[in-house]
């Protein structure tokens, strides 16, 4: 868009009329317009890009690549009982590492820079037997769970609409 409007400013000095610059940038009068009033006022420098729009990270690139580090080699290698990396332990190695103190519910946005996911464990017994399981869903089950059977009554409702020549 920079680049577009330097385009213009270079027509502008070359005497082109507004409509002229929008018909040939294929923009918006009104948009042209603005960009003549701003080169009027700076000249080309007011055409230019005004940077970022927001706050500066507060964590350096060089910095973000540690603290990734540090989550790969996992949460055992940091003290703790478990495997499982949570946000508030997460916001603890950020600030340990770079000083750089986040409210845990923001640390999943350095997650997502990260291209991290989060993932949540599954919950499952230590003492599960899965062949037990499926033992019990092939065999158990279909007798608990009874079920219609081919000899028994049909449904009483109607599957489809009755038509005009269908008995009442």
């Amino acid at each position: 868009m920079e680049k577009r409007r330097l385009k213009a400013a270079r027509l502008f000095a070359k005497g082109r009329s507004r409509a002229e610059v929008a018909r040939t940038l294929g923009v918006s009068w009104a948009a042209v317009n603005n960009w003549h009033e701003a080169w009027q006022r700076e000249g080309e420098p007011g055409l230019k890009a005004a940077g970022r729009a927001g706050r500066k990270p507060k964590l350096t690139a060089d910095q973000l690549c540690r603290v990734e580090q540090e989550l790969l080699r996992g949460p055992l290698a940091h003290g703790y009982a478990t495997v499982l990396w949570t946000l508030p332990r997460i916001a603890r190695l950020i600030a340990t590492l770079t000083g750089v103190r986040y409210h845990p519910g923001h640390v999943w946005r350095i997650l997502r820079a990260l291209e991290w996911s989060i993932q949540r464990p599954e919950h499952r017994a230590k003492e599960r037997d899965d062949e037990a399981i499926t033992r019990w869903q092939k065999r158990r089950w279909p007798q608990r769970k009874g079920g219609r059977s081919a000899e028994g009554p049909g449904s009483s409702t109607w599957t489809r609409a009755a038509s005009r020549s269908d008995p009442p």
